[in-house]
């Protein structure tokens, strides 16, 4: 049954919980809405959009920080039509009804979200087009080999910060800093990379009581690189959206550099999260990335539509009075692109197990003329460090068990605490060139995970077991004078015997017959 859903401050639609009710620590809040925020949205999310899928339908009402009304979309074709109907669900978040009332304070936790500024997520028209095309053109002259060269250095910089412990947690000392080091390169303030850096770009989006001065930080130094970009022009992005036709200004071009670097650093530090996860946790992926059939591109696909790395939007603004989803949707009222149940609903995917190889159908990156321009880079990054990772350390494996993995949320997206991972210690590489193809890989009592690339030089077969057949290992080597030279072997392992041919075998079988055997 849907629940009466109202904007006037103050005013509960409906009854209101006791103080000693259990519902206030089910996140219940004014009128029996649900929050969108608290303890049971950040441990799981995906149960509270199950619950509002079968209270509410595709859309429902639901309570922002300071229980601010607002609705989730959660079906996929609701989503798709708000994300490509402009003239009908506007970005302006000046027509927000709970700001023009005075609803929502200026110092809410969510202000780095909403708070309108000139860029183009938050315009439409004619405005939207000329901020999104300077972006669009200057994503352009990114040379998508000279990412994946920095991707490689960087992956394999960050390797050798621990490849000699045996132990890392892959969240902080990998997928929190490459899409950090990335991105400021490509900016053009590589030397703004910190760990400062870092921490205000995961605190800006998370609603916390220091994400207004964390979003601070962020713009203090990119408005000194613009500044800077105007006196002493480089090849960066800075320089091509100060120096774009559109004709920018200083707030403009620091305001969007803010949000290509907030909005590609946090998706793309989950997606590695998440993709790291999912190799080391569920067994499709862990079978199919070792026997070769799954590729690491194949992997991130799948993980944008089982764990998008922004479980949600916010946010859309109603231009005038209107329906969606059988809900009447308000003038002012506020909306939430629901993009983790949106992959989730089951018109879509009935069947969540299902392999969605190839189907690129998922709103991970929204949708519409706000689709994120960004995507191939935050594509390539993941692609390219989980790639060389793997290729470094093909023998990680989850050092605790899956149950003890934790996740901090927030109404854009929840990311993993830490994802500890043990591995054979090595020793360091050469950081300005790609990681090694041809040295052998330590031996492995259990599987093992390995990127598509394939080594150029044979690896060690295991003292434990005979690998599985495939074309590789089917080919009989020769040494010099031409006869078949032994099977190479384990470290401190027995070498492996070859079978009898099939020849033999065959001659043997017609043999016993012909003897009566």
């Amino acid at each position: 049954m849907t629940t009466p859903f109202h904007y006037e401050p103050g005013a509960a639609p409906g009854p209101v919980p006791p103080p000693e009710c259990p519902a206030h620590g089910l996140g219940i809040g004014p009128g029996g809405l649900r929050r969108l925020y608290g303890p049971e949205a950040e441990r799981n999310p995906h149960g509270l959009y199950d619950k509002l899928r079968a209270e509410h339908g595709t859309v429902a009402p639901v309570l922002l920080h300071g229980d601010v009304p607002a609705w989730l979309v959660l079906g996929h074709s609701e989503n798709l039509h708000m994300t490509r109907t402009p003239s009908q669900f506007s970005r302006d978040s000046r027509r927000w009804r709970a700001l023009q009332d005075g609803s929502v304070a200026p110092d809410h936790p969510l202000a780095p979200i909403f708070t309108w500024q000139p860029m183009c997520v938050f315009a439409d028209g004619a405005t939207h087009e000329r901020l999104r095309g300077a972006v669009t053109d200057s994503m352009g002259r990114i040379d998508t080999r000279g990412v994946r060269r920095h991707v490689n250095r960087y992956s394999n910089r960050l390797v050798n910060d621990f490849c000699q412990q045996g132990r890392v947690d892959l969240v902080s000392q990998f997928a929190e800093r490459l899409p950090m080091m990335v991105m400021c390169a490509i900016i053009g303030m590589p030397e703004e990379y910190n760990d400062r850096m870092v921490q205000a770009a995961r605190d800006m989006t998370r609603g916390t009581a220091t994400a207004v001065a964390s979003n601070a930080y962020v713009l203090d130094a990119l408005t000194r690189l613009v500044q800077r970009r105007r006196r002493e022009p480089a090849d960066d992005f800075a320089t091509w959206l100060v120096e774009h036709p559109a004709g920018l200004n200083d707030q403009e071009v620091s305001e969007h550099l803010r949000l290509i670097l907030i909005a590609s650093y946090e998706a793309t530090a989950n997606l590695i999260a998440n993709v790291l996860r999912m190799v080391l946790t569920d067994p499709r992926f862990r079978a199919r990335l070792s026997g070769g059939h799954m590729t690491v591109p194949e992997a991130v696909e799948q993980t944008l539509w089982d764990e998008p790395p922004f479980t949600a939007v916010f946010g859309r603004w109603a231009v005038g009075d209107t329906e969606l989803g059988g809900k009447q949707i308000k003038a002012g009222d506020a909306l939430i692109v629901g993009i983790a149940p949106a992959n989730t609903d089951p018109v879509v995917r009935p069947d969540l197990s299902a392999d969605m190889a190839g189907n690129r159908a998922h709103l991970a990156f929204s949708g519409g003329p706000h689709e994120c321009p960004g995507q191939d880079i935050g594509r390539a990054i993941a692609d390219v460090g989980v790639d060389a990772l793997l290729m470094r350390l093909p023998d990680l494996e989850l050092a605790v068990e899956e149950t003890e993995l934790s996740w901090v949320g927030n109404i854009m997206g929840r990311h993993l605490v830490e994802l500890p991972a043990d591995f054979a210690s090595r020793a360091p590489q050469d950081d300005k060139e790609p990681p090694s193809m041809g040295r052998p890989n330590p031996p492995r009592q259990d599987w093992e995970v390995q990127s598509t690339v394939r080594h150029t030089a044979p690896t060690p077969g295991r003292a434990t077991a005979t690998p599985p057949m495939s074309t590789a290992s089917t080919a009989t080597a020769v040494d010099e004078s031409g006869s078949p030279a032994p099977a190479p072997s384990a470290v401190g392992g027995i070498p492996q015997q070859r079978g009898e041919s099939a020849p033999a075998r065959l001659w043997r079988a017609v043999s016993r017959w012909w003897s009566g055997n």
